[in-house]
């Protein structure tokens, strides 16, 4: 069901001990894409194929937990999400990567690059602000973040997500889009791929671990642990893209990440875009990353 057809070729990549399904397009330096929530892999269809055509080997992986990657029980903290795509860069047979990352993919690129610098050639993050940015969020704007706080309960949002087809997911995309994107030919697809996708097995309970690690490890040890080993200097460039009606996360958030930012990094801000640059506005987002990349070769 999510194995979408298309000019990318899919495959199982095992990595970090789990196995973790791409779609994999073109050759060249790699580019690795991550996905946000209430996605998957197919997020970054148009991304595939402009960056393929420029020249880069262009891979979107099903992060742990979604689409037809592994899901198993534990493993949804920054820690190991970070090592799943480190271990990825390898099992894939390169020594670097271009992390390009929505929202939680976004979050695991920032980390990745603090974990583990010696794979990451570059970060490229959309609507993701540095994750001790949006670790502060959770508490200081907690009506904005009121969808975190419901993914707390026990059992209750793993049934509110998938309950008729998945019809939470159409509202949150839909509340979380801007307007022109809305009325576009291709958002109905969008809101069936993504219906569906999140009504796989195991897919909804493993998106909300990522939610309910991220908050209550505020209180203990591990987040700690985290919060100290990802407070660094990203030592490669990095390049922020945001969407001026993103309703989940401010742009005032995104601005918060400059202590982190690495050498000749740059931010891009979308009129009319809201929480999905990367679907929203397709073309001017695979440019911008694209024109990006081609700066640091």
């Amino acid at each position: 069901m999510v194995r979408v057809a298309g000019p990318w070729t899919h495959r199982d990549v095992s990595a970090n001990g789990i196995r973790l399904h791409v779609a994999e397009l073109g050759d060249g330096p790699l580019v690795l894409l991550l996905h946000g929530f209430p996605e998957f892999w197919w997020s970054w269809r148009h991304q595939l194929t402009a960056l393929a055509e420029a020249g880069y080997r262009a891979v979107a992986v099903d992060l742990r937990g979604y689409g037809d990657s592994d899901k198993p029980p534990r493993g949804y903290d920054g820690f190991t999400l970070a090592g799943d795509i480190a271990g990825l860069v390898k099992a894939l047979g390169a020594q670097r990567a271009h992390l390009v990352g929505h929202a939680w993919g976004g979050s695991i690129a920032w980390t990745v690059a603090a974990l583990h610098p010696r794979v990451v050639s570059s970060v490229s993050v959309l609507s993701a602000p540095h994750p001790l940015v949006t670790r502060r969020g959770f508490r200081r704007h907690p009506r904005r973040n009121s969808h975190v706080l419901r993914f707390q309960l026990p059992l209750h949002p793993e049934r509110w997500l998938t309950a008729e087809n998945g019809l939470q997911v159409a509202k949150l995309l839909s509340a979380w889009s801007g307007p022109k994107w809305r009325s576009a030919p291709e958002f109905d697809e969008v809101i069936r791929r993504c219906r569906q996708a999140m009504t796989v097995p195991g897919v909804a309970h493993s998106a909300l671990e990522y939610y309910r690690w991220a908050v209550r490890s505020q209180l203990r040890s591990d987040g700690r642990r985290f919060a100290e080993a990802v407070d660094k200097q990203v030592q490669v460039p990095v390049l922020q893209i945001h969407g001026a009606l993103d309703p989940v996360v401010p742009e005032s958030a995104a601005r918060d990440s400059l202590p982190w930012l690495g050498p000749s990094s740059e931010f891009r801000y979308l009129p009319e875009v809201g929480h999905f640059p990367n679907q929203e506005a397709s073309h001017t987002t695979s440019r911008l990353i694209t024109e990006f990349l081609q700066k640091q070769s």
